[in-house]
């Protein structure tokens, strides 16, 4: 195993025997990720797919629906399959493919209309994502639930393939991304030393760290700011008794701001700024339902608070969930969660 530095092993050896066995035999792969693709599912998604591109093979990335304007300068974006916008080839591609990986996600259902073909597709189907709980149905499973983001995984399985050698700067750039922005710009999830070792190996191929972070956090819409403005003087609640803070948009207000993809990425965070403050939450109307995003600070599981009330999940200082009906209901329901972990939240300490 070539690895250029003391980084510890993490995918198991199986693992990666079966993996290179499956790349080396496939003809087509497709690559998929979650639904409303992040930071970490795209820079995964694009690494693994240049990888693969540059030893030979024929590969897709497919993802469920539009991701944000400010991560399509990526390298590789103007390639990727939007189900929403073509769902015909999304489904043929799946069904022709010999091996699917899936990345950045735990169960099929969180891929949207794309799970059907993937479960139904006779592909061998390779799981790699740090999500908890990891469906059974993935011929390979690559899941480790205590790694910053399913990008430094992939860097690392790279690693145990003998391949550092073919990771490049475009390569390099994309898992950047997404171990960046998975880590809120390595400000929670990242205190493991071997992350900035990962990141002095990621150097080393030539990356600029800093136009990749001008790229992805100053490269926002004028509406996003307008919008900012207004959710913080008019749709930002504080619990200080709970410690706890949230902020929540209807239709109507994000119709009214004329909003695109990802502009209200990371408003969930900004309460967390607030002094005595651990647990923040952004509700957002959608059209079918309503998406709730939790984080946290110290040792309060934001995951289990989403599990409980909201059908979701996601690790201890950041989870997301849905609610189906009126957001007033939704903050309704907020409000009664914050009584049940009163307790915890009182206690945690940071």
């Amino acid at each position: 195993m070539n690895i250029p530095s003391s980084l510890t092993p993490l995918v198991q050896e199986n693992q990666v025997l079966e993996t290179r066995k499956l790349i080396e035999k496939a003809r087509k792969i497709v690559i998929t990720t979650h639904l409303s693709p992040d930071g970490d599912a795209l820079g995964s998604s694009l690494s693994l797919y240049h990888y693969l591109r540059s030893i030979g093979k024929d590969v897709r990335v497919i993802v469920p629906n539009a991701f944000p304007y400010f991560l399509k300068w990526m390298d590789g974006a103007d390639n990727i399959i939007v189900n929403t916008y073509i769902p015909d080839v999304a489904e043929r591609l799946i069904k022709n493919a010999d091996v699917v990986f899936c990345l950045d996600f735990n169960t099929l259902k969180r891929i949207g209309d794309l799970g059907e073909h993937v479960e139904q597709s006779s592909a061998k189907k390779v799981l790699i994502d740090h999500h908890l709980s990891p469906d059974t149905i993935f011929d390979v499973t690559i899941s480790y639930p205590h790694i910053s983001s399913t990008s430094e995984i992939i860097f690392r399985l790279l690693l145990q393939l003998g391949d550092y050698d073919k990771i490049d700067a475009v390569i390099a750039e994309c898992i950047y991304t997404g171990m960046m922005t998975d880590t809120g710009v390595f400000t929670y999830n990242s205190n493991d030393p071997e992350v900035f070792e990962i990141i002095s190996l990621l150097l080393k191929k030539g990356i600029d760290r800093d136009l990749i972070y001008k790229n992805v956090f100053n490269n926002y819409s004028e509406e996003r700011f307008r919008l900012l403005g207004f959710a913080l003087s008019q749709r930002m609640k504080v619990y200080p008794e709970s410690r706890a803070a949230l902020i929540y948009l209807s239709k109507e207000d994000q119709k009214y701001f004329t909003i695109s993809k990802g502009d209200t990425d990371g408003f969930v965070n900004l309460p967390l700024s607030i002094k005595n403050i651990i647990f923040a939450v952004f509700i957002r109307e959608d059209d079918q339902l309503v998406k709730v995003s939790l984080r946290s600070q110290g040792s309060f599981p934001c995951n289990e608070f989403a599990e409980d009330f909201f059908n979701g999940g996601g690790h201890l200082n950041a989870s997301g969930g849905e609610f189906y009906g009126k957001i007033e209901d939704s903050i309704t329901l907020f409000e009664k969660g914050l009584e049940k972990y009163s307790e915890q939240l009182t206690n945690t300490v940071i």
